[in-house]
């Protein structure tokens, strides 16, 4: 009974022995994505081009500050949940950082900090939050959220739609509209996030959204825009439809699709990459959402840049977020293999940087 009673501990205090070492592996990892240099990759990048082609100081340290109490305290106990999140978001953060620094993909990858980058970015100054736009994202949602911010609602409900989208009304400043001093000081101090989806599926929702549906009568994407595509990517002359997707895709997997950018202005910011959009291997980005898991990002984000308190991220509909493999595999399937693959040639930085799989019909 003596010898029983002794191997029973000694299997419990093995067991305990195992549980302390896999909680130090735990604590370890945590520790070392936490804590791990944001900028190290940007030693031998080019520097940032900003309206006056100046270039933006390495500052760290005083972002740390903005990040909340749950996330700086070692001592605190943290939930399973929140660890898990961080571990995403940190992993997220470290495969951009890998891909930036693949010379491989350099051209898909970097872009110039210009205007038009500037132009994307929102500000709320009262909070220190930088909010890239990436249209056809859930962006409404986020404008909403930094609307109320800045204090110019009170609360989500109350702002009217048509106001949202308007930059004279809704109280959003975009980065551009600072001096180059005010610039590289929000770059280099401010909580600074944008979200993310699969590439094709967003390119799926912008041709909907602006040449079938076009709920906020933008007449020019009908009646300007897709003409000027079917002149120069229908192979058929006779077919007299308005833009089909293929018309669509040709012209986005077209290298020398910019001449007709150029044509239709900041219109294009609806399918132009992320690359273009936020620059993300020249700004260190504190945190990247992904739509297909908004559910738990949203919340994520608002508790890393310390708002979560003050405002809630919108409800969000049922399955809205589940990427629908089904409807890409569909709206692709009558698509060339040639022009598929100019296509993801063109958006191959944004799989990569955001750890999307290239597409399985492509691999077929």
């Amino acid at each position: 009974w003596l010898m029983s009673d002794n191997m029973h501990h000694q299997w419990l205090l093995l067991a305990a022995c195992f549980w302390v070492i896999f909680m130090f592996m735990v604590a370890s990892k945590f520790i070392t994505l936490t804590f791990k240099d944001p900028d190290g990759y940007g030693a031998k990048q080019e520097p940032l081009i900003l309206t006056a082609v100046t270039k933006v100081e390495e500052v760290r340290g005083p972002e740390e500050k903005h990040w909340p109490e749950d996330f700086q305290s070692p001592g605190k106990a943290f939930s399973g949940n929140l660890i898990r999140q961080h571990l995403v978001h940190m992993e997220r953060l470290e495969l951009l950082r890998n891909v930036c620094r693949d010379t491989a993909l350099r051209n898909l990858s970097h872009t110039a900090v210009s205007k038009f980058v500037l132009d994307r970015i929102f500000v709320c100054d009262k909070h220190k939050i930088l909010f890239c736009q990436t249209p056809k994202v859930g962006n409404t949602q986020w404008k909403k959220v930094l609307i109320v911010l800045n204090g110019a609602f009170s609360s989500i409900e109350e702002i009217p739609e048509n106001i949202v989208h308007d930059h004279e009304k809704n109280g959003l400043p975009r980065l551009s509209s600072f001096t180059d001093a005010e610039i590289k000081k929000r770059l280099n101090l401010y909580f600074k996030f944008f979200i993310v989806r699969d590439p094709f599926e967003r390119l799926i929702s912008a041709f909907k959204d602006k040449f079938v549906h076009n709920p906020r009568f933008e007449p020019w994407y009908r009646h300007e825009i897709a003409p000027g595509i079917i002149r120069k990517y229908r192979k058929n002359r006779t077919e007299t439809r308005g833009l089909q997707f293929e018309d669509f895709v040709r012209y986005l997997g077209d290298p020398n699709h910019r001449w007709l950018d150029v044509q239709f202005g900041d219109h294009i910011i609806h399918w132009v990459t992320y690359v273009e959009l936020c620059a993300p291997c020249e700004i260190t980005y504190s945190v990247i959402g992904h739509h297909e898991t908004l559910e738990d990002d949203a919340p994520y984000i608002l508790k890393a840049a310390g708002i979560d308190h003050l405002v809630s991220y919108p409800t969000i509909p049922p399955g809205i977020t589940v990427y629908n493999k089904t409807k890409v595999e569909r709206y692709f399937s009558g698509i060339s293999k040639r022009d598929i693959r100019r296509l993801y040639a063109r958006f191959e930085g944004d799989f990569k940087l955001f750890g999307y799989r290239e597409p399985d019909f492509l691999l077929n």
